[in-house]
């Protein structure tokens, strides 16, 4: 770890710019994001991300959570004491967290999407940033190789979404693209494309999630794009006994997720 510095101003330049990660224009011009919060900041160092800086509440003082995880892996990571005006500039809550870090955005690992017997969650227009982060959250817990955001998504690195993935955003690769050109590359390399619809006609407890696949997930209220359907081997639909129409994405996502882990654990 660097040696301490100690910021009280608002208006000091670096606080501006990482401020300034708050927006999408800010973070793809910096190639950096915000990560927030003790949890968060112990994942990335764990898992090797790119951390560059960590900035704690000089009031509170530096979590005890991150002591280790810094001696381990923070060799090259610059520690910030901050007034509290500060803390709450650079952050997107309404309760500032204690500690805060400017982290590199990854290199994306485009191998993990063509795995054999690979499980990727593929989201198409998931707009919101609390369905996208709980979606990258149950895509870990369910052993997923990979997360993909097509285009018209929410941004990945929108500081509402790294905070609903939990920190799994730094346990599996996530990558943003354009889907019109890789699910057909994902076709040519043998991967099974599905995706869930209230138009399909087949039981998500019927369909085989054992090969390799491409789970899609689409747009809150529109469902899968057109072009998207088009790519399809098959839809699929989550039963209803009760009387609601639909589940949200997010909760939609998981329990497709939850019965590919059934699967594939059973027939290891």
């Amino acid at each position: 770890m660097t040696a301490e510095l100690i910021l009280t101003s608002a208006s000091n330049p670096r606080v501006k710019a990482w401020a300034a990660l708050l927006e999408t224009k800010h973070r793809n011009r910096q190639g950096q994001f915000l990560a927030e919060g003790t949890h968060m900041l112990v994942e990335a160092l764990i898992c090797g991300a790119a951390v560059r800086t960590v900035v704690y509440d000089a009031e509170r003082g530096l979590p005890s959570e991150l002591e280790e995880p810094l001696r381990l892996h923070g060799a090259t990571v610059e520690l910030v004491a901050a007034a509290r005006s500060v803390i709450s500039k650079c952050t997107g809550t309404d309760s500032p967290p204690p500690v805060f870090g400017i982290v590199d955005k990854p290199v994306a690992d485009h191998a993990a999407l063509f795995r054999e017997r690979g499980l990727v969650v593929v989201l198409d227009g998931v707009r919101d940033p609390g369905n996208a982060g709980t979606i990258i959250r149950s895509a870990d817990a369910a052993g997923a190789d990979a997360v993909v955001l097509g285009k018209g998504c929410v941004d990945l690195y929108n500081p509402k979404t790294v905070r609903s993935t939990m920190g799994s955003l730094f346990h599996l690769p996530v990558l943003e693209g354009d889907l019109t050109e890789m699910l057909p590359e994902a076709r040519s390399k043998g991967m099974t494309i599905a995706g869930t619809s209230l138009q399909a006609a087949r039981s998500c407890y019927e369909c085989d999630f054992t090969g390799p696949l491409w789970l899609l997930l689409g747009n809150e209220a529109d469902g899968l794009s057109q072009a998207s359907l088009e790519q399809l081997d098959y839809g699929v639909i989550i039963p209803m006994k009760g009387r609601t129409e639909s589940l949200n994405v997010a909760m939609a996502g998981t329990v497709v997720l939850y019965e590919a882990l059934r699967q594939r654990e059973l027939n290891k």
